[in-house]
C-alpha cells in the first residue's frame, strides 16, 4: 500500500543541470495522485529511494543536507494539514485544493485552520511537543516521537474520526493497540504487510504516555488516566559478528569504491570501541589524546575513554581523526552491501511476534547486520574473551548488570562455547 502523501524523485529526463526535482505526492486514492515540485533540485545519485532522503555527500552547491531536510518536513506537513482541511470542508478536491495552495507562502494558514490548530490539538500539540524536545534528546528520538505521531495520523484516517484529548480512555488504547498490531501498513515494503513489531508498537506507546504526562504538567489538558497504557515489550533475537568475521571486513579490498570504504571503516570503528553509532561516527581530533580516546556520550551525556587499539588508530588517521558523517539509514542500507561482499552470508532464523501470532525470518546473516551490530559484537566478544563486565561497562555506558547481559545475550552463548570445547576433548562415538 502507498503512503498517502510521501517524497518522490520521479523517473525521466535529467534537468539541463543534471539534476531533478523532489516532488510531494499525494496519493488520492488507488488510480488519482496528484505530485508536486517542491522546487529543491539534487543530482538524481543523491536520492535514497528506500529511505526516501537525500543521500550523504550532497554536494555543498545543492545546500546543506539538514536545511533541505528540515524544509521538505516541513513542506510534507503542510500537504497533510491541507489534504486534512480538504477532507473536512467535503466541498473541494484535495487534490487540487493541495495543487493551488501548497506554494502560496510558507507563512501559509487560512482562518479556518488557524482554528483547528489551536492551543487543544492533539497534532498541534506534537509539533510543539517535537519542537520543546528539540535541544534535548537525540535526533533519533526526535524520529520516534514523529513515527508515534503517524501512527496516531493514520489511525485517525483508518477509524474517520478525529483524535481529540478527551479520547484517550482504556477503549481508544484497546483499538489502537490493535490497529497497530494487525492493520497499520508498513511503508517501504515491496510487498503489501500490516502490523508493527512488538517493540516498534511499544515505542509509540511509551511516547504517547511521555507526550499526554508532558501536556498535562504543563496544565494544557486535564488529567488523564493512562494507567491501563502498558508499554508492550518482548526479547529480540539480534545477531553479532565474532572476531573472524570483523577481521574479514576490515580486510576486504573496496578501494574502487571509497564511499563504501568510508562506511566499512566507521563500521569496523564501532566495533573495536562498543560505541553507540550517534558517537563512532562523530569522532573529532580533539577528543583523542596520548593514545586515548576521550568521548561525551549522545545518549546519555556520560564521559567515557577508551584506549586506541592500533587498528582504531589506523583507520583514524586514513580520516585525518575526523570521521565523515552519514545518516543512520544510509548507513544501514550499505553496511549490508558490504557484509554481503564479505560472504557473511550464513542462514539465520529470528522469530518475533505480532499479536499472538509468531513469526519466524530466516535470511542470510548480512541482511541482519546494522548499525547497532558494532555495539553489540564488542560487547558480546570482549565477554566472551574473558573482559571483566565492569570494564565493558565502563565503555559500554550500561549501568546494571541487568541491563547489561540482557543486551549481549551472551550468558547461554558462552555456557554452549564451554560445552563445545569439553566435548571436543572428549572421544567420539
Amino acid at each position: 500500500m502507498r503512503q498517502p502523501v510521501k517524497l518522490i524523485v520521479k523517473n525521466g529526463k535529467l534537468r539541463q543541470d543534471g539534476t531533478k526535482s523532489i516532488s510531494i505526492q499525494y496519493c488520492h486514492t488507488a488510480t488519482k495522485r496528484t505530485v508536486i515540485r517542491t522546487g529543491i533540485n539534487i543530482p538524481p545519485q543523491y536520492w535514497n529511494k528506500k529511505t526516501g532522503r537525500i543521500s550523504a555527500g550532497l554536494p555543498t552547491e545543492y545546500g546543506k543536507v539538514e536545511e533541505i531536510e528540515g524544509f521538505l518536513t516541513t513542506k510534507l506537513r503542510k500537504a497533510e494539514d491541507m489534504i486534512t482541511h480538504a477532507k473536512k470542508l467535503k466541498t473541494v478536491c484535495p487534490m487540487a485544493f493541495l495543487k493551488n495552495n501548497l506554494h502560496l507562502s510558507d507563512e501559509w494558514q487560512i482562518d479556518q485552520m488557524k482554528e483547528d490548530r489551536n492551543e487543544l490539538d492533539v497534532f498541534y500539540n506534537i509539533d510543539k511537543y517535537i519542537e520543546e524536545r528539540t535541544t534535548e534528546v537525540r535526533p533519533n528520538t526526535l524520529d520516534v516521537i514523529r513515527q508515534m505521531r503517524y501512527h496516531l495520523k493514520t489511525f485517525e484516517t483508518y477509524r474517520q474520526e478525529p483524535i481529540t484529548f478527551e479520547s484517550f480512555d482504556f477503549d481508544f488504547y484497546q483499538k489502537f493497540i490493535r490497529f497497530l498490531t494487525y492493520e497499520i501498513p508498513l511503508r517501504r515494503k515491496k510487498l503489501e504487510t500490516k502490523g508493527l513489531k512488538i517493540n516498534t508498537l511499544g515505542k509509540s506507546i511509551k511516547w504517547l504516555k511521555i507526550f499526554l504526562t508532558n501536556r498535562m504538567a504543563k496544565r494544557l489538558i486535564p488529567v488523564l488516566d493512562l494507567s491501563a497504557y502498558k508499554v508492550l515489550e518482548e526479547d529480540v533475537d539480534t545477531i553479532y559478528l565474532n572476531w573472524k568475521e570483523i577481521s574479514t571486513m576490515y580486510r576486504l579490498d573496496l578501494s574502487d569504491d571509497k564511499f563504501l570504504e568510508t562506511i566499512r571503516d566507521e563500521f569496523i570503528l564501532g566495533c573495536l570501541t562498543g560505541f553507540r553509532f550517534s558517537d563512532y561516527v562523530d569522532v573529532k581530533p580533539d577528543e583523542i589524546r596520548d593514545g586515548m580516546l576521550y568521548i561525551t556520550q549522545t545518549k546519555t551525556a556520560g564521559r567515557i575513554v577508551v584506549p586506541l587499539r592500533p587498528e582504531t588508530k589506523l583507520i583514524l588517521e586514513k580520516y585525518n581523526m575526523e570521521m565523515p558523517k552519514i545518516s543512520n539509514p544510509d548507513f544501514n542500507y550499505y553496511i549490508k552491501i558490504i557484509a554481503k561482499k564479505a560472504k557473511i552470508d550464513e542462514p539465520v532464523k529470528f522469530a518475533y511476534r505480532r499479536g499472538n501470532q509468531m513469526i519466524e525470518e530466516t535470511r542470510p546473516k548480512h541482511n541482519w547486520v546494522m548499525s547497532h551490530t558494532c555495539r553489540r559484537s564488542f560487547c558480546t566478544n570482549e565477554f566472551l574473551d574473558g573482559t571483566p563486565m565492569s570494564l565493558i561497562m565502563a565503555i559500554s555506558g550500561h549501568k546494571t548488570e541487568k541491563a547489561f547481559r540482557k543486551y549481549i545475550k551472551a550468558d547461554n552463548l558462552q555456557k554452549a562455547l564451554m560445552i563445545k570445547k569439553l566435548w571436543e576433548g572428549r572421544p567420539g562415538l
